[in-house]
């Protein structure tokens, strides 16, 4: 059945077959790095004809190239091919209240460029202040990789909140001024000239967990986010729980005894200091400082009579909670105080856990290296990216 211009592919057609088979075939070169042409064949289940076709396209469009060839078997040598890196380019930055920090990777997740903005450094003028900060960051990260902003395919900012599907406001995030318009997704896409994607920093945390961390072999697990702030990522069936106003597994307003409620209707917010109320009162970073009287190196305040307990009672207290709900079958500890308190912390909310919850999940410490925010940004934007750039349908 021929297809005539403009109209869809239907599948099953030619056009859709050859596009299916460049896709499986991009994304092995993105799973295995550089492959011959006869790897990729038997990989695919296709002829070496049909193969030799793909790269052909592939190559003609800009999306593969060759790397040399493979040596030290009988015969010819075999050229190799990887994914073009130029093919496209994407930005992944994570907000926070001090500042926010960018990243330009190429479409094979090689980082290219590196910058970091403190809030303090542009205009106090809220209206335009978000805008700013963002294209500071991202022109900082662009100028070190040596590109401009027609080279980015897709941006996706992680930031504390969620936006809400059903109005596109940034909720639970009020010490991140002029991030709560309305438009503000418009505003970032027109200030940077690409599309932009704007997702709660703990659900791309568990993102790379999921893909590189210690979450890979498993679809039903919580992401505890302890640091600064506290909040939650759930994944069922491998499949992220965002809820109906994007706010699912914001447990640091979860009310807890000893905690005050944190108030304010449907956008109230735990503060960013430790206090407001829910969970976040109890183990977050600060409440940790006070409850150490007033120490302020996070380890010291860990280290000091008796808080490593009470700060592990704490915290099992509030996972008890998810874990009765969800039944995870792990739970992973990340952010500073995760990271601070380690294997002291983890083993004895375990051991407090095993006394409060009937499941008994797995409990283990985040062992993700660097950022696991900007992390997860830049899964989520290579997806779309190659999503995009990877579909030869229309070629």
């Amino acid at each position: 059945m021929a297809v005539t211009p403009g109209t869809p592919a239907t599948p099953g057609t030619p056009r859709v077959l050859r596009a299916m088979n460049d896709r499986a075939a991009l994304d092995l070169l993105v799973a295995h790095g550089p492959l011959t042409r006869t790897r990729i064949g038997e990989l695919t289940g296709l002829s070496k004809p049909t193969t030799s076709q793909i790269l052909g396209r592939l190559e003609a469009a800009g999306l593969v190239r060759t790397t040399g060839s493979q040596t030290g078997r009988p015969g010819p040598n075999a050229l190799l091919y990887e994914i073009d890196p130029g093919a496209a380019h994407v930005a992944a930055l994570s907000a926070d209240p001090t500042g926010i920090t960018a990243v330009v990777a190429d479409i094979t997740g090689a980082e290219r460029g590196r910058s970091r903005i403190e809030a303090d450094a542009v205009s106090e003028d809220v209206r335009h202040r978000t805008a700013q900060l963002v294209a500071e960051a991202v022109d900082g990260a662009l100028a070190e990789a040596g590109l401009g902003h027609g080279d980015l395919t897709a941006t996706v900012i992680g930031t504390p909140g969620a936006i809400d599907p059903g109005t596109g406001q940034l909720r639970y995030a009020p010490h991140l001024p002029g991030w709560h318009s309305r438009t503000l997704r418009d505003d970032l896409a027109q200030v940077l000239g690409t599309p932009v994607s704007i997702e709660n920093d703990v659900n791309l945390a568990a993102l790379a967990e999921q893909y590189e961390g210690t979450a890979q072999d498993h679809d039903d697990f919580v992401l505890a986010y302890v640091d600064e702030g506290v909040g939650a990522a759930i994944v069922l069936g491998g499949v992220l729980l965002r809820g109906a106003t994007g706010g699912a597994g914001e447990i640091g307003y979860m009310p807890l005894p000893g905690a005050p409620l944190a108030r304010g209707g449907s956008g109230a917010v735990a503060r960013s200091d430790g206090g407001g109320g829910g969970l976040q009162s109890l183990v977050a970073a600060a409440a940790i400082r006070e409850l150490a009287g007033g120490v302020k190196d996070l380890g010291d305040a860990l280290g000091a009579p008796g808080v490593l307990d009470e700060v592990a009672r704490r915290l099992a207290t509030g996972l008890a909670a998810v874990v009765a709900v969800v039944d995870p079958e792990l739970v992973v500890l990340s952010g500073q105080v995760a990271r601070v308190g380690g294997d002291a912390l983890r083993e004895r909310v375990e051991e407090q856990l095993t006394g409060l919850a009937l499941p008994r999940p797995q409990l283990r410490i985040s062992d993700l290296a660097g950022d696991p925010i900007l992390t997860g940004a830049l899964r989520t934007a290579l997806t779309q990216a190659r999503d995009s750039v990877f579909d030869t349908s229309d070629a």
